[in-house]
C-alpha cells in the first residue's frame, strides 16, 4: 500500500523530530515547567498541521506523465509533439495562475479592492470644498471581560509592580525588626555598664537577660585581672589588652571593624554589604558583579525585586494576599507610602467604571461643525464641549479658523478668558472692551525670516504626506466590511464602507511614512528654489540632515517602536476607522473608534466619533451660526493679536526701564550726590512711569 493510499496519519518528519527532541530535553532538563510548555506547543503546533490534513485514497487519473511532461520511452514523433504541446500550455497556464496569485493590478482581492476604493475617496474629498459635522461620545469598560480566561489575571507591569512595593514593605519590616535587635542589645549594653555601681547603688536586676549579662560582666572582669602582659603588651595567649593579636585580628579572626582578612564579617558580607557572590542580604545582586543573574535580561535588573529567586518571591506574595484576605484587583492599594496614594489616583474599580458612564459619559458631548476650502487652503471650525445632564446644562463653544496661505490662526478666545484671566489679569480685557470676539494670530516675523518655507508649501506638503503614506500601508490592513446591519450607514445613506485597523504598529509606520514624505517634500522645495536657500541656510542644512537620518530607519521601525513602548508600559491602544462610500465611490462619513486604556488602570476608554460630510446635516446644526458669525463674510475683521502682543511687550519692557531708573535713583542717594541730581534722577524715573501708564 503507498503512503498516499493509506488511511494513517502521521506527524511530517520535522514533528516527529520535535517530539523526539522534547524527550531528550525531559531527561536533560531539571525544570519541568520548561517540559511541559514544550509539550503544551509541540501538540499546538501538530494540531494546527493536523487541522489541513485529508486522507487521499488514490491519485488522479490526471497525474499520469504523459499530462506533466513527455514520455520520451516511446520513440513515436507525433505523441511526442503533442505532449509537448500539452506540457507548453500546462506551463503558460501555471505561469498565468502564478502572476494572477501575487500581481493584483490585474484581479485585485477585496482588500486591495477596498484600499483603492478608499484612496480614491480620500483624494476627490481633499481635494473639493465640504463641510462636515461630528459628535464623539466617550465610554469606559473593564479592561478584562469577567468570563474573559485572563479574568483573575495581572498584567506583567502591574505583577511587577507588586513585587517591588511588596519587597519595599517587606524591607521596612526588616529594618523595624533591627531598630527592636539593636534597642534591646543597647539595653543589656547598660545593664552591663551599671554592674561597676552595684555596690554603691545596691541595683536591684530581675529577668533572665539582666542576670545573664551581669554573670557575663563578672567573668570578663575576673579573667582580665588574671591575665599577664609581656613588654609588648601581648598576655600568654599574644593577645593585647584590647583582644588583637600582633596582626590586629582577635581569636575569632576579625579585626576592630568585624571583617576578617578576606575582607568579609562573620555573615560573609563585604564593608558593602555584598557576600563573596555579589550578593546582598535581600538578593539583590551587586552592578558591576561579575555573575549573571538566574532570571536574567529584564528581571535582573528591576529595583528592589530578587533577581534570584524572584518566582519564589511571587509565591510568598501571593500566599501573604491570601492570608491577609486581599483581592488581586485591590493589592496595589493595600500597600501604603506615597507611590500607592498616586497608584490610587489613576486605578478605577469595575463600579468607579459604572459610576464614570452613569454619571459623566452618558451626559457628555463633543460637538464639532467645520468648513474646508482646499483652493484657499482655509480651515474654518466650531467646537462644543457640551455636558447636558437633570440638574446642569453647560456648554463651552471655541471657533478656530486656519488660514494656511497667510500662514495665520483666528480664534475666538471668549472660553479662554477665565483662564487668561488668572494668567495674565493685568492684560485681560473685559468682553466690553472687545470690538469684536475674534482674535487673528500670524506667524511671528523672526520664525518666517528664518525659515523662509511658506505656510502653503507646508501645507501641501502634509497633504499629500498623508495621502502618499496611507497608498503605502499593505492592503491587509484595509477591508470591505458588510453594512446591512448598521445603523449609521443607514442614516448617511451608504452603499458601501471600509475598514481600516491602525494598532500601536500600523500607527508607528504611518508616522513614519508622513515624516519621510514631508522631510522629502520640504528637500524638493528647496532644491527647486536654490535662490532662497544658500548652503550655509539653516533650515538647508536641517532639512539635509532629517534626509541622512531618515536612510538609517525603515518607517516600519517606527511601528515596531511603539509596540515595544505598548508593551513594556502601562498602556495599550488603537484606532479603528469606518469610511461610508455611496455608489460612486465618494466618501458619504467616518466612524472612528479610539481604545486607549490597560489593566494596570483597571479600565479602558472607548471614544466615538461620526462625522458626516453633507449638508443638510451642516445646515440644521445650532453651531453652523457660530461659524457663519465668526469667519463668514459679513463677520466683523478680527483684532490683530500679534499688535496686542506686541503692545505688551513694549509695556514690560517700560516697567523694566522704569524699574532700573529707581535702581539708579537709589545708587545715587547712597552715593552722597547733591540735591539737584537727585532731582533729576527723580524727574526722569517719573517721566518713564508716566510713559508707562499713558
Amino acid at each position: 500500500m503507498s503512503p498516499l493510499s493509506s488511511s494513517k496519519r502521521t506527524l511530517p518528519p520535522h514533528f516527529q523530530s520535535l517530539v523526539a527532541q522534547s524527550f531528550t530535553n525531559y531527561k536533560r532538563s531539571s525544570t519541568k515547567f520548561a517540559v511541559c510548555v514544550l509539550y503544551t506547543l509541540t501538540a499546538a503546533s501538530a494540531t494546527v498541521t493536523l487541522m489541513g490534513c485529508q486522507t487521499t485514497t488514490g491519485l488522479s487519473s490526471q497525474s499520469n506523465l504523459s499530462m506533466t511532461g513527455i514520455d520520451f520511452s516511446i520513440a513515436d514523433t507525433q505523441q511526442n509533439q503533442t505532449q509537448g504541446k500539452m506540457f507548453n500550455n500546462k506551463l503558460d497556464k501555471n505561469a498565468e495562475r502564478y502572476q494572477r496569485l501575487f500581481d493584483q493590478t490585474k484581479s485585485p482581492n477585496p482588500e486591495v479592492q477596498a484600499k483603492a476604493r478608499l484612496l480614491s475617496a480620500i483624494r476627490q474629498h481633499l481635494a473639493s470644498e465640504h463641510v462636515s459635522v461630528s459628535q464623539a461620545n466617550y465610554h469606559s469598560t473593564p479592561y478584562i471581560k469577567a468570563d474573559s480566561i485572563d479574568a483573575g489575571s495581572s498584567s506583567f507591569f502591574r505583577t511587577l509592580l507588586e513585587l517591588y512595593l511588596y519587597n519595599s514593605a517587606t524591607d521596612e519590616d526588616i529594618n523595624e525588626y533591627e531598630n527592636l535587635a539593636e534597642a534591646d542589645e543597647a539595653a543589656v549594653e547598660e545593664d552591663i555598664d551599671g554592674y561597676n555601681d552595684i555596690e554603691d547603688n545596691d541595683q536591684v536586676y530581675s529577668g533572665d537577660s539582666a542576670f545573664e549579662a551581669v554573670a557575663a560582666a563578672v567573668a570578663a572582669r575576673t579573667a582580665e585581672e588574671e591575665r599577664h602582659y609581656d613588654e609588648y603588651g601581648y598576655d600568654q595567649n599574644g593577645y593585647d589588652e584590647e583582644g588583637y593579636d600582633q596582626n590586629g585580628y582577635d581569636e575569632y579572626g576579625y579585626d576592630s571593624e568585624g571583617y576578617d582578612e578576606y575582607g568579609h564579617d562573620k555573615y560573609g558580607y563585604d564593608t558593602e554589604g555584598y557576600d563573596e557572590n555579589g550578593y546582598n542580604e535581600y538578593g539583590n545582586q551587586r552592578d558591576d558583579s561579575p555573575y549573571e543573574s538566574d532570571a536574567g535580561g529584564l528581571l535582573s535588573n528591576l529595583s528592589r525585586v530578587k533577581s534570584k529567586d524572584w518566582l519564589r518571591n511571587y509565591e510568598d506574595m501571593q500566599a501573604s494576599k491570601t492570608a491577609k484576605g486581599i483581592q488581586d484587583e485591590n493589592a496595589v492599594r493595600a500597600y501604603p507610602g506615597l507611590m500607592t496614594n498616586l497608584i490610587n489616583m489613576f486605578i478605577r474599580t469595575p463600579e468607579q467604571v459604572q459610576a464614570m458612564n452613569a454619571y459623566h459619559y452618558q451626559y457628555l458631548t463633543l460637538n464639532s461643525v467645520s468648513h474646508y476650502k482646499p483652493k484657499q487652503k482655509q480651515l474654518q471650525s466650531v467646537y462644543s464641549y457640551d455636558y447636558v445632564a437633570p440638574t446642569i446644562h453647560s456648554s463651552i463653544q471655541l471657533p478656530l479658523a486656519l488660514d494656511f496661505n497667510k500662514g495665520a490662526a483666528t480664534i475666538d478666545p471668549s472660553a479662554l478668558m477665565p483662564i487668561l484671566a488668572l494668567a495674565n489679569p493685568e492684560h485681560t480685557p473685559l468682553p466690553e472692551q472687545m470690538t469684536t470676539h475674534t482674535v487673528n494670530f500670524g506667524l511671528p516675523e523672526a520664525v518666517t525670516s528664518i525659515a523662509q518655507i511658506p505656510p502653503s508649501v507646508i501645507y501641501d506638503a502634509v497633504v499629500n504626506a498623508v495621502q502618499n503614506s496611507m497608498a503605502e500601508l499593505e492592503p491587509e490592513y484595509f477591508s470591505a466590511v458588510d453594512i446591512r446591519d448598521d445603523e449609521f450607514a443607514k442614516e448617511v445613506g451608504a452603499d458601501r464602507a471600509v475598514k481600516v485597523y491602525f494598532g500601536s504598529r500600523q500607527s508607528g509606520e504611518m508616522i513614519g511614512k508622513i515624516f519621510k514624505n514631508i522631510s522629502r517634500s520640504l528637500q524638493k522645495h528647496i532644491d527647486q528654489n536654490p535662490q532662497n536657500y544658500p548652503d550655509d541656510h539653516v533650515l538647508k542644512a536641517a532639512i539635509a540632515k532629517m534626509e541622512l537620518y531618515n536612510k538609517g530607519y525603515q518607517s516600519a521601525d517606527v511601528g515596531g517602536l511603539l509596540q515595544l513602548i505598548e508593551a513594556v508600559s502601562p498602556i495599550s491602544f488603537n484606532h479603528i476607522n469606518y469610511y461610508y462610500l455611496d455608489g460612486s465611490d465618494h466618501l458619504l462619513a467616518k466612524q472612528q473608534r479610539t481604545n486607549i486604556g490597560s489593566d494596570f488602570f483597571g479600565s479602558q476608554n472607548t471614544v466615538l466619533n461620526q462625522t458626516r460630510y453633507d449638508n443638510a446635516s451642516f445646515n440644521k446644526h445650532p453651531l453652523a451660526t457660530l461659524l457663519a458669525q465668526s469667519f463668514g463674510a459679513e463677520a466683523p475683521v478680527a483684532i490683530d493679536g500679534n499688535a496686542w502682543l506686541a503692545a505688551q511687550r513694549q509695556q514690560k519692557e517700560r516697567l523694566e526701564k522704569a524699574r532700573y531708573a529707581r535702581y539708579d535713583y537709589v545708587e545715587a542717594t547712597e552715593a552722597g550726590v547733591t540735591e539737584e541730581s537727585v532731582d533729576y534722577a527723580d524727574d526722569d524715573a517719573t517721566d518713564t512711569a508716566e510713559d508707562t501708564l499713558f
